[in-house]
């Protein structure tokens, strides 16, 4: 699809203040040579923050002006350890579907799951145009195929300075660099005035792929007058700045002849095509194969090469079958599990369970990346398990084999003065992060009162006078669970995390509809509460008690079977109590003859 397909929408380039490209100026009316003009009410741009605010991850907005609107990404965030089964977790789209009708489009900044893991979901419901950088497109359509999706999709590639029209917005892209190539900030415009949305962003000057910031859009959006800045806080805690990508890729080449004849393996980011190419660089001075292990790194790999992102060596990568071929010496194995993720490659690799990589004491493991907060301990099991079959890790931040893709302190404040904005809303991190860049920004001289912490749910309106704090929307969690999205809630949640904390006790019984003699039974089934066979006492007492609840049940002439199986569960769960001070989860299963 070109970039003219879409029907009613203009891509164009060139110079902001030209008229001939379609994109509209909006200038002040002078009052000395209009004195009649009568001055309008001034319409506000509306915000609503459906995620990515108080926390890491499923990043979702959408900018509304009259009756227009659209959404700027659509992420997910990874579960937590008390989301027991849950998969992933994608922003609550209620919102969404109750303005359709008002949705010109989606515009994805970088292909980052955290940006585009809850695109596949969002389509499943809307037909929605979807706007983005070839590389994003080629992830988003690879997640898209996935689900059967490809086919309806409308997805419409832009490029650095373009610029878009949906409805009353005029939407101008402009180049930064991040820890994956075709990362994009926005320029919104309207007659209210011009929103930067930043996205993840930091300033390296001498970026892997050549192409650094622009800082010069910025700072020409930054003369002509800004309203209102959002930029992305994650490393708002972080003073100076962020290193450049260029050093990672010096540490590899130290760190790789260091190896000497050891196989090297290498974790990162299943996203982070600059990082696979350095290794992928000093893999071939050193004349070593490459194979890479984790579905979603092959699927990186084949998009990246595939568009051109990737320079590929021929005859370079091999196969993950193929690595036993190979002496150690001539082999370097990319994989994911930098973050400790139970499922992943490396966490697998390191607990003797991957089928096709074994750890040996002759290997040399190297983690490039920085563990997300909450992921440490995770990660500390898998250099431990790794140490004690004899592996030698590099994982410290000493060794620099990781650099963040996000700006600190310094950064952040550069982009703050070179824009001027009026107002002033972090965002994209934990309550933490977004605080202390609010203190930035008014070390910055931004007033406090131009400052706006929003939170997952807010809707705010700006204009050129104040930003207000209007109703909160429609926002939240919803939970994926394999096929199911939403069906797990807390009601499920909470049973699971019974079962996981004392486990279940099942009493089966068979009883005659007449008589009300036990037929057969009761039996008692135990899983993760107590071992039957080292537990015979209790689980006979169980069965007498059980067999007792029946019958006294039955005789006094209830023959409810609701009724039979909550005395069941009372009876038989204060006695576990009394026995063991455990709470199991009771389950009785009563069938009639």
């Amino acid at each position: 699809m070109t970039k003219n397909d879409l029907t009613g929408d203009k891509i164009t380039g060139g110079k902001r203040n030209s008229s001939k490209n379609g994109y509209t100026v909006y200038r002040k009316v002078n009052k000395k040579t209009h004195s009649k003009a009568v001055k309008k009410p001034q319409e506000s741009i509306k915000i609503s923050f459906l995620g990515g605010m108080n926390e890491i991850g499923k990043n979702m907005m959408v900018y509304e002006y009259k009756n227009d609107m659209f959404i700027v990404d659509c992420g997910l965030a990874f579960p937590g350890t008390e989301l027991l089964g849950v998969d992933s977790v994608i922003p609550d789209f209620t919102y969404i579907e109750k303005n359709i009708s008002k949705i010109k489009g989606l515009i994805v900044t970088h292909g980052h799951e955290d940006h585009i893991g809850g695109v596949p979901y969002l389509l499943k419901k809307f037909r929605i145009p979807i706007y983005s950088t070839k590389l994003t497109l080629g992830l988003i359509s690879g997640k898209l195929e996935e689900h059967g999706l490809l086919k309806k999709a409308k997805l419409i590639e832009i490029a650095p300075n373009d610029k878009i029209s949906l409805g009353e917005f005029n939407i101008e892209f402009i180049h930064v660099n991040h820890s994956i190539p075709d990362a994009i900030a926005l320029a919104v415009s309207t007659p209210t005035g011009v929103i930067i949305h930043t996205g993840d962003f930091k300033i390296d000057t001498t970026p892997v792929d050549g192409d650094m910031i622009d800082l010069a859009k910025f700072a020409e959006y930054g003369t002509n007058g800004v309203l209102a800045l959002l930029q992305d806080s994650t490393n708002a805690e972080r003073p100076g700045y962020t290193m450049s990508e260029k050093t990672v890729g010096e540490s590899f080449a130290n760190l790789f002849r260091k190896a000497g004849k050891r196989r090297i393996v290498v974790a990162t980011f299943a996203s982070n095509i600059h990082r696979v190419q350095q290794i992928i660089d000093v893999a071939k001075q050193l004349k070593r194969k490459v194979a890479v292990v984790g579905r979603s790194l092959e699927n990186l790999v084949q998009v990246g090469e595939d568009l051109g992102y990737l320079n590929v060596p021929k005859n370079i990568l091999i196969s993950i079958d193929n690595i036993k071929d190979y002496t150690d010496d001539k082999l370097v194995i990319i994989t994911t599990g930098s973050q400790g993720e139970p499922m992943s490659a490396l966490t697998k690799i390191a607990n003797g369970d991957h089928r096709k990589v074994m750890a040996t004491p002759n290997d040399y493991v190297i983690i490039s990346a920085t563990p997300i907060p909450g992921n440490e301990k995770m990660v500390g099991n898998v250099v431990n398990e790794l140490m004690k079959r004899g592996v030698e890790v590099i994982y410290e931040n000493m060794y620099e084999v990781h650099v963040s893709g996000h700006a600190c302190q310094e950064e952040l404040k550069l982009m703050m003065g070179i824009i001027k904005p009026k107002f002033f809303i972090p965002i994209h991190g934990e309550q933490k992060h977004l605080q202390r860049h609010a203190m930035l920004a008014q070390a910055m001289g931004i007033s406090k009162k131009n400052i706006y912490v929003a939170d997952i749910g807010s809707h705010i309106a700006i204009n050129e006078k104040e930003i207000k704090t209007l109703e909160d929307v429609e926002s939240g969690e919803v939970y994926v669970d394999g096929i199911g999205v939403g069906d797990v809630g807390n009601i499920v949640l909470n049973d699971r995390k019974h079962l996981s904390a004392d486990g279940i006790i099942i009493i089966v019984a068979t009883i005659d509809s007449i008589s009300g003699d036990i037929v057969c039974g009761p039996d008692i089934v135990s899983r993760g509460f107590v071992h039957v066979r080292e537990s015979e006492e209790l689980i006979n007492s169980t069965r007498d008690l059980a067999r007792n609840v029946i019958y006294d049940t039955y005789k006094s002439k209830n023959h409810d079977w609701n009724t039979i199986k909550t005395n069941l569960r009372d009876e038989v769960s204060r006695m576990m109590y009394e026995r063991t001070k455990r709470r199991p989860m009771i389950l009785p299963i009563i069938m009639e003859l």
